[in-house]
């Protein structure tokens, strides 16, 4: 092996290593919870989730993107629509 063949072999290894710290670091960030949701609170989500096209989760998703907490401490969202990602978004 040639000095070229291992100066490639280890700077694949370095891109390699970067790349899953990444996914660990993107891994640590994420939160994943389980929700139980009233009847009446599941058929709505489910009706908006049908409506837009998505699944619950992506709409929750959404929603929770758009808390914010007020002064007070209060949870807070403005009304929106959920909306599909877009096929052309990188």
């Amino acid at each position: 092996m040639g000095a070229q063949e291992r100066t490639a072999q280890r700077e694949g290894a370095i891109a390699r290593r970067a790349a899953w710290q990444m996914e660990r670091q993107d891994a640590r960030d994420e939160l994943k919870t389980q929700l139980w949701l009233s009847a009446d609170a599941g058929r709505w989500l489910h009706a908006i989730a049908t409506r837009t096209g998505l699944g619950p989760e992506p709409v929750l998703a959404q929603l929770a993107d758009r808390v914010r907490i007020d002064d007070d401490g209060t949870l807070a969202v403005d009304a929106f629509t959920p909306q599909a990602p877009s096929p052309w978004a990188a």
